[in-house]
C-alpha cells in the first residue's frame, strides 16, 4: 500500500478539532512501521513550523501485553511540544482533548546529549540529570481507541498532555526496577504497578529510545525530557477527576481534569 503521509497527516490534524477520525486502515497498512512514522514526522514537522517547541520525547508500548495485543515487538514514541505541559497540581481543560486516559510513568530529564546509536545502557544513564515522577495524558484522534500499531504511530503516539512533578531526583539514589506505583484518582487507587512494568526497567525503554533516535540523526538533546512509558494500566477520565500518582522515591505529581470554577 502506498500512502501520501501529507495526506494522511492532515486527516489527523483536522481530528484535533474533537472530532475523532476511523481507524487509518485505508490508507496506512496496521504494520506500516516506516509510513506510521513518516507520517508523524509531517505533522511535526508542520507544527514546529507554526512555532510550537519541540521539549522532548514519550515511549508508548513498553508493556508486553499491549505489544502482543497490537502484534508488534518494540515500543513506539512520539514528540512532546511545549504546550503540551500542564503545572503540577494544574488543570486540564475538557475541551482540549476528545477521549483521554491517564497513566503514571517515569520521566527522565537530560543532562546531556545522546548522539551514540551504539552507546551503552550505562552511557546512556549517564546522560540523565534527573529522574521525576510523571503522569501522562494520552488521547487518540481514532475513533473508540481502536488503533492498530500504524495508527498510534501517526498518531503521535497517542499523546496529549503531561504532568511532571516537583521534586527532581538523581539516578544514584533510586530503585526504578522495583519501585511502586500508585494511581489515584478522586482519592482512589484506581492502578498499581512498578518500574519492572515498563520494558523491565525505565532506562532500558530510555536506552532503546535514545539508540533509536541516534541512528535516525534525531538524537535526544541535553535538557529535554522523555516519559519512559507506563507503569501500570491507563485510565479512562471524566470532567472532575482529581489525578495524582506517587512513585516510590519520585514522590508525586497531580491534576484536575476539569475547568476552574
Amino acid at each position: 500500500m502506498t500512502i501520501d503521509p501529507e495526506d494522511v497527516a492532515l486527516r489527523l490534524r483536522n481530528a484535533y478539532a474533537g472530532e475523532t477520525v476511523a481507524p487509518l486502515r485505508d490508507v496506512l497498512d496496521p504494520q506500516d512501521i516506516d509510513g506510521a512514522y513518516a507520517v508523524q514526522s509531517a505533522n511535526t514537522a508542520r507544527w514546529t513550523r507554526e512555532g510550537r517547541k519541540i521539549v522532548g520525547r514519550k515511549i508508548g508500548l513498553t508493556a508486553k501485553a499491549v505489544q502482543i495485543q497490537l502484534g508488534v515487538d518494540r515500543p513506539d514514541f512520539g514528540v512532546l511540544f511545549e504546550d503540551m505541559a500542564i503545572a503540577d497540581n494544574g488543570r486540564l481543560s475538557p475541551s482540549s482533548v476528545i477521549q483521554p486516559k491517564a497513566e503514571a510513568e517515569v520521566a527522565f530529564i537530560l543532562g546531556a546529549d545522546l548522539p551514540d546509536p551504539a552507546a551503552t545502557d550505562e552511557a546512556i544513564a549517564a546522560g540523565v540529570a534527573h529522574a521525576v515522577a510523571a503522569i501522562e495524558i494520552v488521547d487518540s484522534r481514532i475513533a473508540d481507541w481502536k488503533i492498530t500499531f500504524a495508527d498510534t504511530v501517526a498518531d503521535n503516539g497517542s499523546s496529549a498532555f503531561f504532568v511532571l512533578g516537583r521534586e527532581r531526583k538523581p539516578l544514584a539514589s533510586l530503585d526504578l526496577w522495583t519501585c511502586g506505583m500508585v494511581l489515584e484518582v478522586n482519592g482512589e487507587a484506581v492502578s498499581l504497578g512498578t518500574g519492572a512494568a515498563c520494558l523491565g526497567h525505565p532506562l532500558k525503554a530510555l536506552a532503546w529510545l535514545a539508540r533509536t533516535l541516534a541512528e535516525r540523526g534525531e538524537p535526544l538533546r541535553a535538557g529535554e525530557v522523555v516519559l519512559s512509558g507506563a507503569l501500570g494500566p491507563m485510565v479512562a477520565l471524566k470532567p472532575g477527576d482529581v489525578v495524582k500518582a506517587t512513585i516510590g522515591g519520585l514522590g508525586t505529581a497531580s491534576f484536575t481534569y476539569g475547568d476552574a470554577a
